[in-house]
């Protein structure tokens, strides 16, 4: 990019630019003339993509900031008038917005409220930082036409972002992501509203109480053993860590309501954007969960939980041996079999099975699940990598007359739903769901990794792998597609040394057959994605896809190992040595 366009560009953003903060940082590069880093602040504008924004906090067209917060709102809200006329007449529209601990988590969402009341739209804003399934709980509790929520879930402390909700609680999905999309791509003008005139207009509603009760109450609800919890609760003890976000003002509520003894790490308990004890506020890092193992073996506790800083990820780590000091950590996939197996078992048990149950993952999740789900005569459908599109087949189920009733959702990235009343993923109700499930499988006279090691000798070993490979700056985009292009159109006819039978080409909505004639396959009816994936001969299940909020390419591998007669030992180190041929020839195509 030129510097006389770059100049433009940051003259025309410093006029727009009501914050001080970030015109100021964005005047301070232009006197430095610190062309790297303003080419970086303005090369693009932050996209408004399908879930909404994401970017680095700072001034500039390619940051997160108040600038680019309000006209994504000025855009939802025409969006929302032009969707519901009749509502928008009648001043009925209304929306929800709640934020998490990131820096101006708080600031962005009372700017984005003041646009919708600006814009006529009712909004009820959260009085302090609330977990991301709470919001899709309020939309639904509310009957709010829209909602937003101001996160950047698990990113480093650098990150903020903001996605945005449709009337049934779920993220926005097609038609109406585009929709929103065009709308905040047209923004010219914002229309804004002081917060006193937004307040006695009673366009602006401060919330806190009179939703974090029934949410609280639903998820002590979904529950299906409250009297074992009653009576068994003090042979069960808890180490929590929230990582600095939103999730200790429900986890500690619920569990002691139910009698559970919650010790939380108090280093990690208060909402804090710098996040100070750890590089990634994720449960899916091994390092994020350090601090809590640590009080979790001084404590001798059962189980060590985590959520991510807007609890909507939930994370554990159990000891491996009873009393032995030495804990494993369970990953996503492993957590969501147990979650599903404990689920399924406990609706029969309980008397409260569906007619036509049925369990959604996501595409990349392990193929176990879909063993579990056979197990108990559970259906099993498969879409796209989200929990909006697990909420979308949620939304069919009630609607196209086939009777099926989803039961549980879950996707690999340690995302999990147990509940009707949410439809996204919510690491609170899953924190009280494996409360009770490991209380069940002690009074069993079992661990959930016992149950887990049991439900390998049904479904078979099952092992997955995660790759992520970056591509930061203004050329990064452009590698990325390459990358795909390649694979497209030359996929790899062996990989990790085991031959490649198909591969499933969801941006074309095709199968492809490298080396061989195929046929026979159903068609791929899932919704368009750039996504690729690799079926082996052996079962295991290769998967590559550009990540739609980070510039990032991610890779999955589901590998199945039989212990037969052999063991599971021998079947873990069977599975171990595939994932690491195929690690080491994708990391090869990515010049690793």
């Amino acid at each position: 990019m030129e510097k006389n366009e770059i100049t433009m560009r940051a003259k025309d953003y410093i006029a727009r630019e009501k914050d001080a903060h970030f015109r100021s940082e964005v005047e301070k590069l232009l006197a430095a003339e610190d062309w790297k880093e303003l080419e970086d602040r303005f090369y693009r504008n932050l996209e408004f993509g399908t879930g909404g924004l994401r970017g680095v906090i700072g001034g500039g067209y390619n940051r997160m900031n108040t600038l680019i917060v309000k006209s994504a709102t000025q855009g939802l809200a025409a969006y929302i008038i032009k969707a519901f006329p009749e509502k928008a007449a009648a001043g009925k529209l209304s929306a929800v917005i709640a934020y998490d601990s990131r820096h101006y988590s708080a600031e962005f969402a009372e700017a984005s409220a003041l646009i919708f009341a600006a814009n006529g739209v009712k909004t009820y804003l959260f009085s302090g930082l609330r977990p991301t399934p709470e919001l899709s709980f309020a939309i639904r509790k509310l009957g709010c036409d829209t909602g937003i929520v101001v996160t950047a879930s698990h990113n480093p402390p650098r990150y903020n972002g903001y996605k945005a909700y449709w009337n049934d609680g779920s993220q926005v999905i097609p038609p109406h992501d585009t929709g929103i999309i065009d709308e905040v791509n047209a923004v010219r003008a914002i229309k804004e509203m002081e917060k006193n005139e937004a307040l006695e207009k009673g366009l602006l509603k401060i919330i806190d109480r009179e939703i974090d009760e029934p949410y609280q109450a639903m998820v002590k609800n979904c529950l299906f053993r409250p009297d074992l919890i009653r009576e068994k609760a003090a042979e069960v003890k808890i180490v929590y860590t929230p990582l600095h976000g939103t999730g200790a003002i429900h986890v500690e509520k619920i569990l002691g309501d139910l009698g559970l003894n919650v010790i939380t790490v108090p280093e990690q308990r208060e909402g804090n954007g710098d996040f100070p004890t750890v590089a990634f506020p994720n449960p899916e890092e091994a390092a994020a969960l350090e601090m809590a193992i640590k009080l979790g073996k001084e404590r001798c506790a059962d189980v060590v939980m985590a959520t991510d800083p807007d609890a909507d990820r939930f994370g554990i780590a159990v000891p491996k041996t009873p009393g032995s000091g030495e804990y494993v950590l369970v990953t996503g996939n492993q957590i969501g079999a147990l979650l599903a197996d404990y689920v399924f078992l406990s609706l029969k048990e309980t008397g409260k099975m569906p007619v036509k149950p049925a369990m959604v993952n996501s595409i990349v999740t392990t193929g176990m699940q879909e063993q579990v789900a056979k197990l108990h005569g559970v259906a099993y459908f498969e879409c796209l990598t989200g929990f909006k599109w697990i909420a979308d087949i949620m939304r069919k189920c009630e609607t196209d007359g086939k009777g099926y009733r989803v039961v549980f959702g879950t996707e690999e990235s340690y995302g999990y739903l147990v509940e009707d009343e949410v439809r996204d993923k919510d690491g609170i109700s899953a924190a009280a769901m494996t409360a009770e499930m490991t209380l069940y499988w002690r009074s069993k006279g079992k661990s959930l990794l016992d149950r887990l090691n049991e439900l390998y000798g049904w479904c078979g070993y099952w092992e997955e792998l995660g790759i992520s490979k970056y591509f930061q700056g203004p050329e990064g985009p452009a590698i990325m597609q390459g990358i795909m292009k390649k694979y497209r159109e030359a996929p790899p006819a062996v990989l990790g040394g085991i031959e490649v039978l198909k591969v499933r080409d969801l941006l074309e909505s095709a199968w492809k057959y490298p080396g061989a004639a195929g046929g026979g396959d159903d068609p791929v009816t899932l919704p368009k994605s750039d996504v690729l994936q690799f079926y082996l001969k052996d079962g295991t299940v290769v998967s590559a896809r550009p990540s739609g909020t980070e510039p990032k390419i991610k890779f999955y591998a589901s590998c199945r190992s039989d212990a037969g007669g052999r063991g599971l030992d021998a079947a873990k180190a069977e599975a171990a040595r595939k994932l690491e041929a195929i690690k080491k020839d994708i990391e090869k195509t990515l010049g690793n």
